[in-house]
């Protein structure tokens, strides 16, 4: 199950003390617990579905005896529940060293008919609990005097896209945040990575997408990337102490591509590009 039959023989190197992942219960969160455990002394698995990262918890702890873990189950879109499992580190002296802003939510299809709902829980959600959790996490990682970031961002970060325009918009945001971020925290010694994937096969898509009856989004088979590369570049990426990373050649080909086009070209391109099903 994801990435642990890679580092499976790991011995723990204990590069962080303690580390938070949000989104931990699938997708590319679970595949960051499961390449951080060799790696911490402590996990803390993040999301909504309490039996699944209860038993995400389990087999970590079963594969990885030396990693003691703890779950909290939380809607990072409530501000309440963000302020509960603040708390609750507090209460349990778990001072994160390394916070990984997995959690993300998407909607696919035209603006002007998405349900508000969705919008507000999508920008509550990528932006403000991101940014909640960082400005509640780094004040202790600078008294600390180490730690580290990573947001996961997306390579529609670069882009105007129609029909995924708040989303794409969000991660326009959580790139530059950890740009400047990077920035602010680089006297203290606490390096700020922004993951930029491209298509990843993840149930991403299908909560996304308005239509439950349509798998995916339009997007080529070939241009997606395993979670399992994701996840290892991003944490080399971030042992190398890089600002960015395009997880995959052929992503981050597209990323250089896609900077050197003028935006009036860019238009003309995203315009012209597949819509909705």
């Amino acid at each position: 199950m994801g990435g642990y039959g890679v580092i499976r023989g790991m011995a723990h190197s204990h590069s962080y003390a303690c580390a938070l992942v949000t989104g931990a219960s699938s997708g590319l969160g679970e595949e960051f617990a499961w390449q951080l455990a060799p790696r911490v002394k402590h996990l803390v698995l993040v999301a909504r579905r309490a039996p699944l990262l209860e038993d995400l918890a389990l087999r970590i702890r079963q594969t990885f005896p030396l990693v003691t873990v703890s779950v909290h189950a939380a809607d990072l879109a409530v501000s309440e529940e963000r302020d509960r499992l603040i708390r609750a580190l507090a209460e349990q002296e778990r001072a994160p060293d390394l916070l990984v802003n997995n959690a993300g939510l998407g909607d696919y299809g035209e603006f002007a008919t998405a349900e508000w709902t969705k919008l507000e829980a999508m920008l509550r959600v990528n932006v403000e609990a991101l940014t909640h959790l960082a400005h509640a996490l780094v004040p202790g990682m600078i008294g600390g005097g180490r730690g580290a970031v990573v947001n996961v961002s997306s390579l529609a970060s670069l882009l105007p896209i129609p029909d995924f325009a708040v989303y794409a918009a969000t991660k326009a945001y959580v790139t530059s945040f950890s740009e400047a971020l990077r920035i602010e925290l680089r006297g203290h010694g606490i390096p700020v990575l922004a993951v930029c994937p491209g298509p990843v096969h993840t149930n991403f898509g299908q909560v996304a997408h308005r239509d439950e009856h349509v798998p995916g989004m339009p997007v080529r088979e070939w241009f997606y990337v395993p979670r399992e590369q994701v996840v290892r570049e991003s944490l080399t990426a971030l042992e190398r102490n890089r600002a960015r990373v395009y997880p995959a050649l052929k992503t981050a080909a597209a990323a250089l591509a896609i900077s050197a086009v003028p935006i009036i070209l860019l238009r003309l391109v995203m315009g012209g590009r597949p819509r909705k099903c």
